[in-house]
C-alpha cells in the first residue's frame, strides 16, 4: 500500500521563516522554489494527509486482527508508526501556531 506525502517539510519551513521575517520587519528573499500557496490550504492540506494516514492504519490493523493473509504484521506496524509520527509533528506545528500567536498578541504597538 503506497502512501502519498505531498507536504514538503523544506518549503513549509522556509514559508514559517519568511514570515517569522517579515513580521519583525526583516525583508527575506524568498528561493525560487517556495510555491506561493495559501497557508490555510496548505494546513488543511496536511490535517488532511494526518486523518488518511491515521484511517489507514486503523483499517490495515482491523484487516490483521480480523486474520486477513495478505496483511502483514510489519505492514501493520509500519502503517501506525507512520500514522503517528505525522500526528505528532501536526501537534508540534500546532504548538508552534500558538507560541506566534500568542507572542503577536503580546506586541506592543
Amino acid at each position: 500500500m503506497a502512501i502519498n506525502n505531498n507536504i514538503n517539510p523544506e518549503t513549509l519551513l522556509l514559508q514559517m521563516r519568511a514570515m517569522a521575517a517579515e513580521i519583525s520587519g526583516n525583508k527575506v528573499n524568498q528561493p525560487e522554489q517556495v510555491n506561493k500557496e495559501n497557508f490555510s490550504d496548505l494546513l488543511k492540506q496536511s490535517i488532511d494527509n494526518v486523518n488518511k494516514l491515521q484511517s489507514e492504519g486503523n483499517k490495515i490493523s482491523q484487516s490483521f486482527q480480523k486474520g486477513d493473509p495478505q496483511v502483514q504484521l510489519a505492514e501493520v506496524m509500519v502503517s501506525l508508526q507512520k500514522a503517528n509520527v505525522s500526528f505528532q509533528a501536526m501537534v508540534e506545528v500546532r504548538n508552534k501556531l500558538v507560541a506566534a500567536y500568542q507572542d503577536v498578541m503580546n506586541m506592543q504597538v
